[in-house]
């Protein structure tokens, strides 16, 4: 289903999706009420929505849709640095699965990669099984710590990460945000950022973290840039964002793994390699695989390693494949994983033995 309220983009985007032998368009309405009215009697697989609508806007069609109507969205922004992309962020954080950018003109040089890139996003994202949007998400009879995870003994019998990396994908804005603000200010460990997005979206994705995070910095990494005390390091488009020795940044321009570039594993990889047995991974919400293979990596080297529960997780294809790897020491609900982290980075109070 699109919902776009000018015609001319409306049939636009309807004559685009419908070239692709994996969609159909099965209606096409001017606003959000007129989408919630219709998905009384519809229930289309996916929903692609305009941000900018008149009355209800966009982030309440989401709001609504994922209270009443669990369907997959994804939100088609024009822009990608101004307020729009603010709302479109914000429409991810309640409960849009991600957010592309419009297709321009099929005389434009990038129309092509531009309606690929949609068509392919909408029939990824219609395989997504969503449910009503939880704005917080408890697990009764949940264990502090997941079965057999220990964490090898130093002299001190405490232990506390010099950096902190976090990789997400689809449901990540939201998950992120939950689990960075949850963290104490006294958290102030760097923490690097793998989010799987449209690489135009990352600079506006930066800024409207620094807005929802007003007590931390959020910086787009750049090649050796410092990681210092309380920062937050978001890896820039299409490289690999690494730990180098001396508390660096480094990125890479290598080739994809797991289809991702940036790449989770590549990035928990990294920090196993730099830092050892004091190195945190939290791995989120995402589809594929990506991240689990450098989780791994990283819990064999001693480090401590989390994944989202599947309870919490919009899409438990990365932290489900860490914990068939045996990769995750912890899996916990998002909602539990800032908490934890609060008394692992601040005490030290890790299980051992």
């Amino acid at each position: 289903m699109i919902v776009e309220d000018s015609p001319v983009i409306s049939m636009f985007l309807e004559h685009i999706i419908n070239q692709d032998p994996r969609l159909q368009v099965v209606s096409s309405v001017r606003s959000g009420e007129e989408a919630l009215a219709v998905l009384e009697h519809l229930r289309p697989d996916v929903i692609s929505l305009d941000i900018r609508l008149p009355g209800m806007n966009g982030l309440e069609v989401t709001r609504r849709i994922m209270s009443e109507y669990p369907t997959p969205i994804v939100v088609v922004s024009s822009n990608v640095a101004d307020e729009e992309l603010n709302i479109s962020m914000n429409a991810l954080r309640i409960g849009a699965l991600s957010v592309v950018q419009k297709p321009v003109g099929m005389s434009h040089d990038d129309y092509a990669e531009l309606a690929a890139a949609l068509c392919t996003k909408l029939y990824i994202m219609s395989q997504v099984r969503v449910i009503r949007q939880r704005y917080r998400v408890t697990w009764p009879g949940m264990p502090e710590t997941s079965a057999g995870a220990r964490v090898p003994v130093t002299q001190a019998g405490r232990w506390r990460p010099t950096v902190i990396g976090m990789v997400a994908s689809t449901g990540g804005p939201s998950a992120l945000v939950r689990v960075l603000g949850d963290l104490s200010p006294s958290v102030t460990q760097p923490i690097v950022v793998v989010q799987h997005i449209t690489p135009g979206f990352v600079r506006g994705f930066v800024h409207w973290l620094n807005d929802v995070l007003p007590d931390r910095e959020v910086l787009e990494g750049v090649a050796q840039m410092p990681l210092e005390e309380g920062g937050v390091y978001v890896a820039p488009a299409d490289r690999h964002a690494i730990c180098v020795a001396g508390m660096r940044l480094g990125l890479l321009d290598t080739p994809a793994v797991c289809a991702q570039k940036p790449s989770g594993t590549v990035l928990f990889r990294s920090m196993s390699q730099v830092h050892g047995a004091r190195a945190l991974g939290v791995l989120l919400t995402g589809m594929g695989e990506d991240g689990a293979e450098g989780l791994k990596e990283m819990c064999d080297s001693g480090g401590l390693t989390f994944a989202e529960h599947e309870s919490s997780a919009v899409v438990y294809g990365m932290p489900g494949a860490a914990v068939r790897l045996g990769a995750a020491r912890e899996v916990l609900p998002v909602s539990e994983i800032g908490p934890r982290l609060n008394v692992v980075c601040q005490s030290g109070e890790v299980t051992r033995g």
